[in-house]
């Protein structure tokens, strides 16, 4: 074997998109036979973890498509060519827009892990047909975040694992799920090292727990109260960096006042916490400022979720944590992510937001562009004259990963058109009109947009490892013909920029420059520069263009940054060397490099962190009721429902046969809650919830605290067997779950807080 075997790529199965290395057989040039880390990645540096070596099971899945397709009357469907699809949707949703307008499609999607460059190309059909409306994986779990990040930060916040003294995880297990580069390494070192402390708050005892110096095992949903415990003894001790938050936030007033009035032990029994356990928390925060926290979805999909975010957030302000060495930083990278200061909304004297945007039928919250994943259904299910009647949907299977999946199929089932364009027929696609088959991952350009690091953040431009597989095609091109059969430019129209790309980057960047004024071109930015940068691009990289003109973006917001970075240059020559820089690293390059103090930390007009959110600070008034949904003797379980084990990541990976594990599908039980119920190890239960059942396998674990029941993620997915004929691999979990338990805010579900009882069978 030699070095030139092994080709820089990236893993798919989470948000740190690890650097490897993979090696593909030479008899078919398909297979992913062999993957370990690579080395040269400038920050995973090597490390993986034992799910990148599946990645086969993604590329080679029995159920890849490799022809368009078109729903007949029956329900069936029939393959098409490429000409006759791209045509007859571009009919088809124009004729929607021209009749009821183009905000009646919504797009949905846009890119799983690891996989949104073509996401970035819909843009321009998006405009072409007057689409308004935007959806994704991240209103059912990061809205509220977001929410919060933009009105008190102005960005999306990361901590310094590697160097802080507290490491705070809430609701999270980086041993499973990572979130944040070299994660089990970070933890381990947090863990182990005797001067620095690991505080995790997570109702189970999970791998990351265990390593945890100080584990807040709260009572299901009540995180909250748990927090404020901590946060009411530190004021009350007088333990806040007061001079810090005077001088650096505004609007603190009245949260103060509420956290000097905490009942801190009530709050702790509450939540199922002794006390000495929040008080040495409080002492190890109180110790230091060099604090780091990462929240996840284990708070996100719960009861509170939003106010959790805030009070997160108060965590590493209220104690001066923020922009110092070894805290909490806002990140800067090519992409706005979780939260940017563009969403700020005004605000009235007393803290509440006005002006945010609604969706058109039921007025749910608008956050950062996306519509609430729990609101869809709403907005389609109605006879209102501004109810949705398309939808593309992209790189996303909403059926299958959004709550209460019944009536999201009664919701399509409505739908004038449905486009879903995939690798896989999805159970999403199984109700689309039209299925468009995309390449892979790892048969095109894409590219890692998660990247949430400080001081230096990287980008990682993926170049295929093999040929797309025949009859498919990159999202890029769908994407350009589908805004080539809808008209929007006429024939030589962009024939000066294309001339000037055959001069170099250079003559194209002068070229550009001097049409950016033209809003037809602003409009169709990708597509623009996807046919006309785009075939001047080394090693067939036209897919990558438009990152091009994110560099030019990243250079006006941040400059200097870039250049601490290495990338040399000023102004769109900077941007250019930025550019070339991430076209030539074939595994990923450092974009930036900020310093702790920068001006980039401090997004607000004021200059300083809003402290003051009138929502935020009313629910806190409601607390002392102790308000959570009841649990009944009907449904006296709470189920976790989505988990992530060893074996189990999102669905993309369909393949049931990549989870390496006795039971990957089982139903973890307390062995006290099985004794009462009559559930034995290995036996069959039925699992019981308010929109619906399944019949689970048992798995006896005292990690589970008593009264609460989980499954994994990514499971109830239909693929074919060796006959052919679909089978179904554990739970398919949204038909468990119910749209009307949702954050009040945002809409987000309580994936993580769902009412259950088990029946024996």
């Amino acid at each position: 074997m030699t070095p030139s075997d092994w080709k820089p790529t990236a893993c798919n199965l989470c948000y740190a998109n690890c650097g490897i290395l993979a090696r593909v057989d030479e008899e078919t040039g398909r297979v992913i036979e062999k993957v370990k880390g690579d080395k040269s990645h400038p920050v995973s540096k090597g490390y993986t973890c034992n799910k990148a070596a599946r990645i086969n099971y993604y590329q080679n899945g029995r159920d890849r498509l490799n022809a368009p397709l078109r729903r007949r009357d029956d329900g069936t469907f029939e393959k098409i060519s490429w000409d006759t699809a791209i045509s007859e949707i571009a009919g088809k949703l124009s004729g929607i827009r021209d009749e009821h307008g183009g905000d009646k499609i919504l797009y949905y999607g846009g890119g799983g892990q690891g996989n949104h460059l073509g996401g970035a190309h819909a843009s321009a059909v998006n405009a072409a047909l007057g689409m308004r409306y935007h959806s994704n994986a991240l209103a059912q779990e990061k809205t509220g975040l977001m929410w919060m990040n933009s009105r008190m930060l102005g960005g999306n916040w990361h901590g310094d694992f590697h160097h802080c003294d507290v490491g705070i995880i809430i609701g999270k297990n980086p041993w499973q799920s990572n979130g944040m580069q070299r994660a089990r390494i970070n933890m381990r070192d947090i863990g182990k090292d005797p001067a620095r402390t690991l505080i995790v708050m997570d109702p189970r005892v999970t791998e990351t727990a265990e390593l945890a110096d100080i584990h807040l095992a709260v009572k299901p949903g009540t995180d909250v109260w748990c927090i404020m415990a901590i946060l009411g003894l530190l004021t009350q001790k007088d333990q806040l960096d007061l001079e810090w938050i005077e001088a650096h936030t505004a609007g603190y007033e009245r949260v103060l006042e509420q956290l000097r009035a905490v009942p801190v032990e009530r709050y702790a029994e509450f939540a199922g916490i002794e006390m000495a356990l929040i008080e040495r928390a409080a002492e190890a925060i109180a110790a230091t400022n060099r604090i780091a926290v990462y929240e996840d979805l284990g708070i996100e999909m719960s009861p509170y979720s939003t106010l959790c975010s805030y009070l997160n957030i108060l965590l590493f302000t209220l104690t001066g944590a923020f922009d110092v060495d070894g805290g909490m930083h806002l990140v800067n990278g090519l992409t706005p992510f979780l939260g940017n200061v563009d969403d700020v909304r005004p605000s009235d004297e007393r803290g509440y937001e006005t002006g945010r945007p609604v969706t058109p039928v039921t007025g749910a919250r608008i956050v950062g562009g996306l519509v609430p994943c729990n609101s869809i259904p709403e907005e389609i299910l109605t006879d209102h004259p501004a109810r949705f009647r398309a939808m593309i949907v992209e790189s996303a299977n909403p059926l299958h990963s959004l709550a209460d999946a019944k009536r999201f199929r009664e919701a399509f089932e409505k739908l004038d058109c449905v486009v879903v364009i995939d690798v896989a027929m999805t159970e999403t696609a199984e109700y689309a009109n039209y299925v468009l088959p995309a390449s892979s991952q790892y048969e095109k350009y894409e590219a890692t947009f998660f990247p949430m690091e400080f001081p230096e953040n990287f980008f990682h431009l993926r170049r295929p490892l093999m040929e797309p597989m025949p009859g498919t095609l990159p999202e890029p091109e769908m994407h350009a013909r589908l805004v080539e059969a809808l008209g929007v430019f006429e024939d030589g129209e962009l024939d000066p920029l294309k001339d000037a790309a055959a001069q170099g980057l250079d003559a194209f960047t002068n070229a550009f420059l001097g049409m950016i004024g033209d809003p037809k071109i602003q409009r169709n930015l990708p597509y623009v520069l996807y046919r006309t940068l785009g075939p001047t691009l080394p090693n067939g990289a036209a897919a990558a263009a438009p990152l091009w003109g994110l560099c030019q973006r990243a250079v006006m917001i941040n400059g200097e940054a870039i250049s601490a970075a290495g990338h040399e240059g000023q102004g769109p020559a900077l941007g250019n060397a930025l550019f070339k820089a991430i076209l030539e690293s074939e595994s990923g390059v450092i974009v930036s490099r900020n310093k702790v103090g920068d001006a980039t930390q401090w997004r607000h007009a004021d200059g300083k962190v809003q402290l003051g959110i009138g929502e935020m600070n009313d629910e806190i008034d409601t607390l002392p009721e102790f308000r959570l949904p009841e649990r009944t003797d009907e449904y006296p379980l709470l189920l976790c429902a989505g988990e992530r084990r060893s074996y189990t990541a999102n669905t993309v990976i369909r393949d049931p046969a990549w989870m390496k594990s006795n039971n990957p599908t089982s139903l973890t039980i307390n062995p006290v809650d099985a004794k009462e119920y009559g559930l034995t190890e290995a036996g069959t239960a039925r699992l019981i919830t308010k929109r619906g059942e399944a019949l689970v396998l048992v798995e006896l674990d005292d990690r589970m605290q008593a009264g609460t029941i989980s499954l994994p993620n990514g499971q109830g997915l239909n693929y074919p067997g060796h006959d052919g004929e679909n089978e179904r691999t554990g739970v398919y979990l949204n038909e468990l779950t119910d749209l009307d338990d949702r954050d009040p805010w945002v809409g987000t579900p309580w994936h993580k807080h769902v009412r259950a009882r088990l029946e024996a069978v």
